[in-house]
């Protein structure tokens, strides 16, 4: 069976050569087991401001609420095509499951219809991460260690916001903090989302300057810098996204609902700013609501952060209370109106309610093409949903981008191998 779970990964051993992977999303998780699996025998670190791995498949708990879980970015994901290689062993160690949930559609006059094909979440087989969404992470990167060549391991960091980057004289890629502290240094790097390499970092996080753009200046490769003239070209949508969890007489008329996800219809999303809601029921007998907002209703409240933002935490942002309450009753109006068929007067107002904004939620198309994963003479890789291909803008892309990338980084240490983990 172990034979059947590595289908399509070169199993020969690899020089020892380091890498430092940027983002704990699919992307980045689902490219370290690929790596692992195919035979990277050197260090690998993971970088990822969040308290955790997860990116679009995260999962909010509570230490102080052991029952709390609200998968507050994708609730399933999808496999439209031919299954990446790693679904096989995700489904056979019980770390993802089948989606069998009610989906359905509203319009704007508030009439429920069954889903159809338009719905690009719900091409193909569903999945969900079995005990939440973050399982599928924490699932990639346990079959990483799993792995024939794990011998130097994987060292995830986890609320460690990489603020800048270098490459030292010798071809080493340098990591830095906010008080550009040294993170790490490794032979090759990889970012497996854009904000490093993208212009938008400038806004969102008001740095001075891109990244991987500034560290690239020292670098002479006309690859990469085509790569981030095509990056900042790039466009996503935002969501802010409502969290809600109901109790007791509440949370049964949320069970009462009949979905489980709802995606509102382009006149819907028009009329309420809402995009999106899923209902997720709890075992002590809770239930946990997300409503994702339209995309101009999140760009228009872009600089509200959810309280419990970690990058705001990094950053030193505080919380901006009155407009964070603002966003908070708009989206629980248009909620409780978009639902008034199903809800009484009230019930969304009762609930415990918070606000996370979702700064990239959706890479809009063309996506950063293929043939660009790889910059082999700077040592910088790019994997995640916002590469163009099958997937694109979903989980499904991230773990196709991932498992190219492997195959990638995989012959190019091969076909270097008198000079791997040697400076440049």
């Amino acid at each position: 069976m172990e034979g059947d779970q590595r289908r399509g990964f070169p199993m020969a051993q690899c020089p020892p050569a380091s890498i430092a992977v940027v983002g704990a999303g699919v992307g980045g998780c689902a490219l370290i087991a690929a790596l692992c699996r195919g035979g990277w025998s050197g260090a690998i670190s993971l970088w990822e401001s969040g308290r955790g791995p997860g990116g679009r498949t995260a999962t909010r708990r509570s230490r102080q609420d052991a029952g709390l879980r609200i998968d507050h970015g994708a609730p399933l994901f999808n496999i439209s095509g031919l299954a990446p290689d790693l679904l096989e062993p995700l489904l056979v160690r019980g770390v993802i499951e089948p989606w069998m949930e009610p989906r359905a559609r509203l319009d704007a006059a508030g009439r429920l219809h069954s889903e159809d094909s338009r719905d690009p979440l719900g091409e193909g087989a569903l999945y969900r991460g079995a005990g939440g969404m973050d399982g599928l992470c924490a699932g990639l990167l346990d079959l990483a260690q799993a792995g024939p060549a794990t011998a130097s391991g994987v060292a995830a960091h986890y609320g460690v916001l990489v603020c800048y980057l270098a490459v030292t004289p010798g071809g080493r890629w340098q990591l830095f903090d906010r008080e550009r502290q040294l993170l790490a240094e490794a032979d090759w790097l990889v970012l497996a989302g854009t904000l490093l390499a993208h212009p938008r970092s400038r806004l969102l996080l008001a740095w001075d300057t891109v990244p991987l753009k500034e560290a690239a200046q020292s670098l002479d490769d006309p690859e990469l810098q085509h790569v981030l003239a095509a990056l900042a070209s790039l466009r996503s949508e935002a969501r802010s996204n409502l969290l809600l969890v109901a109790e007791g007489a509440d949370a049964e008329v949320w069970r009462r609902c009949p979905f489980r996800l709802l995606r509102f219809d382009a006149a819907a999303e028009q009329r309420w700013r809402l995009s999106r809601l899923s209902i997720q029921p709890l075992a002590d007998g809770r239930v946990a609501v997300v409503a994702h907002s339209s995309a101009v209703f999140a760009a228009e409240h872009l600089s509200v952060y959810g309280s419990r933002s970690s990058i705001a935490r990094q950053l030193g942002q505080l919380p901006r209370q009155e407009e964070e309450t603002a966003v908070i009753a708009a989206l629980s109006e248009a909620l409780q109106d978009a639902l008034a068929e199903w809800l009484e007067p009230g019930l969304v107002a009762r609930g415990q309610r918070q606000l996370m904004r979702w700064g990239a939620a959706f890479p809009r198309e063309p996506g950063l093409p293929e043939d660009l994963l790889l910059c082999r003479h700077s040592r910088v890789g790019f994997c995640g949903d916002y590469v163009a291909g099958v997937g694109f803008g979903r989980v499904e892309g991230a773990l196709r981008s991932s498992e190219r990338l492997a195959a990638m980084l995989l012959d190019t240490l091969r076909a270097e191998e008198p000079a791997a983990g040697s400076p440049r």
